[in-house]
């Protein structure tokens, strides 16, 4: 009984964990399962006996295989998730209905069809967005008001005090709001199929077990990637298939991600990261900023190594996700780094968000209203209130005036019909195109970063995010004479603070800003020297080369700063978040940006060797070709099957050699 009762029972401090042994054991036990249920032999058809029954006994069989993964993962969170997946259900399939009506009936039970379509959307939305906001935002939004208005308010946990309510008194805490494991993701899931479903981009799932078993499929169920229906549903009325060279490729996708995570990222975390982040001010400033560049690759690998995991199980059942990685930190800005970093949030954050804020379209009222909030809350919280609203109430203004102008010369235009005219409004479009672009590229990595945790240090890292990304298009706009200008008088501005005010933050920002000054000139004087002559094509493909690989490092050294914010926030208690993330980030910047004794580097260097090889290795196969990756996976996945078995152990052999006396949760678990 006590061997059952582990098996069964939830316990929190024995998660279903990809890095432990119990899972893979319980993966091999419904693996087993499965293969025996889709052996069975069933008739063509569409009857009892059919194969189509077959299709639906497993999809039921892995939809509660799911759902007792996350109630290992989770316990009693698991109605949550069941909550969440019958009121979408529901509400999608009425939603379909009022369109449906919509369109084949008269005027007016048309229009009273799309505005209760409407009314079900908003509702689906704020029971989605309400659970999401009051699990992971209740600590945030009540520190927020109390720091705004002065008030004491407490978080108060209501699901546990009904939940005493059908248990023994004072068997859950009150006090505390626990987050709900994954609940980020699923809620984005159900959101993104009642959306396309109000959209009428897709149709409704018919059957409510094959839509929970959509929602709650356990390989991306706590850490994503944020699978659509679209993607998804259709392969639920599939036949299983794998073949020889599939199962190959899923092996090679479960042992690759097993080997980031455990060998690459709890490495790196455990030997080096977590020390110097837990108190950087022991540590010298070279530490600190080794330890931040470190945690760059760590939770690229800590994350990308979970989806590896994710693809290769799903795979072997005969679902495919989407990929969510594609070599980050190769990209030569910080626009094509998210459109490589978890590319299904941001498919997601698109389609979803930047869009109905207008896109490059347009402004509306999205636009104004996150743009006003945003604003208003910094000032109020920082006390900087003219420093703030005064120049983005000039901004916001200007916005709205000149898109009044703009509207007004293209009625001119349509009635001029003047070539020059055209070319002018032309441009006038594309400049207004891009500022729209900006504004609500902004909004959406600012609640991009809240998404990711309740701290106003991920705020300020995704603020950070959609500033580089505005920066980054505004400088490739500009001719060569006037980026050197910018950055010459940036650099001197830059030195002159640091030199007046001798702070540490000043100083990092010259250093740095003083070294892409010295990559400005370098190419503003080739750009001088060869604008009236031919170039040999060999320089000019080696001028290519040197551009593309000055451009990935600057890229890397931005997105590596911002994860000073990200990673601070991390692994917090949410009650004490704020403060102590945004005293780990400010030691580190002080550390970083004071003075250094060159003494300790050689030390550091000798004493840390394994941590740096281990740094140096994970970023140069990071940078290798993409073709040569793709050469070894296929390699792998045509071996001989005793080989790959032979393989496969000494692989997992090498890779536990590496675990750690206490397992270490994936990080995107807590988001």
């Amino acid at each position: 009984m006590d061997f059952l009762h582990h098996i069964f029972a939830f316990d929190a401090d024995s998660p279903l964990l990809f890095t432990q042994f119990y899972f893979w054991a319980f993966f091999a036990l419904v693996y087993a399962l499965f293969a025996l249920l889709i052996s069975l032999p069933f008739r063509e058809g569409s009857g009892v006996g059919s194969s189509n029954t077959k299709l639906h006994l497993r999809n039921v069989y892995l939809l509660f295989v799911s759902w007792f993964f996350y109630y290992k993962t989770s316990g009693l969170f698991l109605l949550i998730l069941a909550f969440v997946t019958l009121s979408d259900w529901i509400i999608a399939g009425r939603i379909h209905k009022n369109l449906t009506a919509k369109r084949s009936n008269s005027e007016a039970v048309q229009q009273r069809s799309g505005l209760t379509a409407k009314i079900l959307l908003a509702l689906s939305i704020i029971i989605d967005l309400g659970l999401l906001a009051y699990f992971k935002y209740a600590y945030f939004f009540t520190n927020m008001i109390n720091d705004l208005f002065g008030t004491g308010f407490q978080v108060f946990d209501i699901f546990a005090y009904v939940g005493n309510g059908f248990s023994e008194a004072g068997r859950f805490s009150v006090d505390t709001i626990i987050l709900p494991v994954g609940i980020s993701f699923y809620i984005f899931q159900v959101i993104s199929y009642t959306v396309d479903v109000f959209r009428r981009k897709i149709e409704p799932v018919k059957n409510i077990l094959d839509f929970g078993f959509y929602v709650s499929f356990f390989p991306q169920l706590v850490a994503g990637p944020i699978v659509r229906a679209e993607e998804f549903i259709p392969q639920l009325y599939k036949p299983y298939r794998l073949s020889r060279r599939l199962f190959g490729i899923a092996v090679f996708w479960i042992l690759n991600g097993l080997a980031k995570k455990i060998i690459m990222s709890d490495y790196l975390a455990v030997n080096l990261i977590d020390r110097v982040f837990d108190n950087p001010l022991l540590f010298s400033g070279f530490e600190n900023l080794f330890a931040l560049f470190a945690y760059s690759l760590q939770v690229y690998a800590d994350f990308s190594g979970y989806t590896d995991i994710a693809i290769g199980v799903a795979m072997l059942l005969g679902f495919y996700l989407p990929m969510n990685f594609n070599s980050p930190y190769k990209s030569q800005s910080p626009q094509e780094f998210w459109r490589r970093w978890h590319m299904s949030l941001g498919r997601w954050l698109k389609s979803y968000l930047y869009i109905p804020l207008g896109g490059n379209r347009q402004i509306g009222f999205g636009t104004f209203f996150w743009m006003s909030l945003i604003a208003f809350v910094s000032a109020a919280l920082t006390g900087w209130w003219w420093q703030i609203l005064v120049p983005f109430a000039l901004f916001m203004i200007s916005v709205a005036i000149s898109d009044k102008v703009l509207q007004r010369s293209g009625l001119t235009v349509n009635e001029a019909n003047g070539l020059t005219t055209k070319r002018s409004n032309s441009a006038a479009v594309e400049k207004r195109k891009l500022l729209y672009a900006n504004l609500n590229s902004f909004i959406t990595q600012v609640l991009g970063g809240l998404w990711h945790g309740a701290s106003w240090n991920f705020i300020i890292w995704g603020g950070i995010n959609g500033i580089g990304m505005i920066v980054e298009k505004i400088w490739r706009g500009m001719n060569w004479h006037t980026r050197f200008f910018l950055m010459t008088l940036l650099t001197a501005g830059l030195c002159c603070a640091d030199y007046y005010t001798h702070l540490p933050a000043w100083r990092l920002f010259a250093v740095w800003a003083a070294i892409i000054w010295v990559g400005t000139a370098i190419r503003y004087i080739y750009w001088l020297i060869t604008q009236d002559i031919t170039v040999n094509s060999q320089l000019a493909i080696i001028n290519s080369q040197l551009a593309k690989a000055w451009a990935v490092l600057q890229t890397f050294t931005f997105i590596t700063f911002t994860r000073l914010f990200f990673r601070s926030s991390s692994n917090l208690d949410p009650e004490t978040a704020n403060e102590v993330a945004w005293e780990t980030a400010k030691n580190m910047v002080n550390q970083i940006g004071g003075a250094w004794s060159n003494d300790i580097i050689p030390d550091f260097l000798w004493e840390y060797r394994w941590v740096v090889a281990m740094f140096i290795a994970g970023m140069a196969i990071h940078w290798l070709p993409t073709n040569w990756k793709r050469r070894y996976r296929l390699w792998f996945s045509a071996m001989p099957l005793w080989l790959m078995v032979i393989a496969v152990c000494l692989a997992i052999v090498v890779i536990y050699q590496f675990v750690s006396a206490e397992m270490q949760p994936f990080i995107y678990f807590q988001f």
